[in-house]
């Protein structure tokens, strides 16, 4: 019976960490690139169950089956799919069709350069003319991109007294003439990238920068791919379970009062 009652303890807990990420991406449903996560549940290892001092046969403890202890988070994983792409005709609003980050030079912290990588194609064009992000991160152009050189000289800069187009494959004209480009990379395998908050991520030890066949889209920002209603209709899935765990715990915590203070009088 105590084993039940931890059993439906896990799996109020699963429930409520499955309930974090739900609410994590439906707070970020309008965050421009966002992309979305999910859970896999896993249970823990079955369990012998043994007999307490009962050697049993030949001196060896007498089992009664095996037990399983209830279910576990077993990892949250990111849903990288393409999110829908929404028209702003704003010149520094870009998006990418395909698989592929812009990198962007970050202030860390400790006041060091860092090469972050993100969907956010919301960017902005400063007084002296660098594309910088929302939180004053500089856009850098292909070299800087693909060498993870975070160096002023590989920041995206056009003259900011004249209008830009960029194309498809990435450059930069003014007056048609070609004046740079957007770097943009790709990530040889997911599993070496992580999020680090503020829409960036990074690459973890093992991570590697590869070549991107993504198109850039001016004028187009690329919304979440949290789709808000299933993330409601989980919601409410989620909730019917804890509430069935916590019946679970009533039930038992009843059986148990009844073994405690009834069947010990008798």
């Amino acid at each position: 019976m105590v084993k039940g009652l931890y059993t439906a303890y896990t799996g109020m807990i699963e429930e409520q960490r499955r309930l974090n990420v739900l609410s994590n991406n439906l707070a970020n449903s309008d965050t421009t690139g966002f992309k979305k996560e999910g859970t896999v549940n896993q249970a823990f290892a079955d369990t012998l169950a043994i007999r307490i001092k009962d050697s049993g046969t030949l001196g060896m403890p007498r089992g009664l089956g095996n037990i399983n202890l209830g279910v576990d988070v077993g990892e949250t994983y990111t849903d990288w799919s393409q999110g829908s792409f929404k028209v702003t005709d704003v010149q520094s609003n870009l998006a990418l069709a395909g698989k592929g980050f812009f990198a962007v030079a970050v202030t860390d912290t400790d006041g060091n350069q860092a090469i972050r990588y993100t969907r956010d194609g919301d960017f902005t064009v400063d007084m002296n003319g660098y594309l910088r992000t929302s939180d004053g991160g500089y856009v850098l152009n292909q070299a800087g991109a693909t060498n993870s050189a975070a160096a002023e000289a590989n920041y995206v800069r056009v003259n900011p007294n004249l209008e830009y187009t960029i194309s498809e494959q990435r450059q930069i004209y003014q007056n048609n003439q070609l004046v740079g480009n957007v770097g943009v990379v790709d990530i040889a395998d997911y599993d070496y990238i992580s999020k680090v908050g503020d829409n960036y991520y990074e690459l973890v030890d093992g991570g590697a920068v590869v070549a991107s066949d993504a198109r850039v889209e001016q004028g187009t920002l690329e919304t979440s791919n949290v789709n808000v209603v299933d993330e409601m209709v989980q919601m409410i899935t989620i909730q019917r379970a804890y509430e069935a765990g916590q019946k679970m715990i009533q039930t038992e915590d009843s059986t148990l009062d009844k073994a405690v203070n009834t069947v010990g009088r008798v």
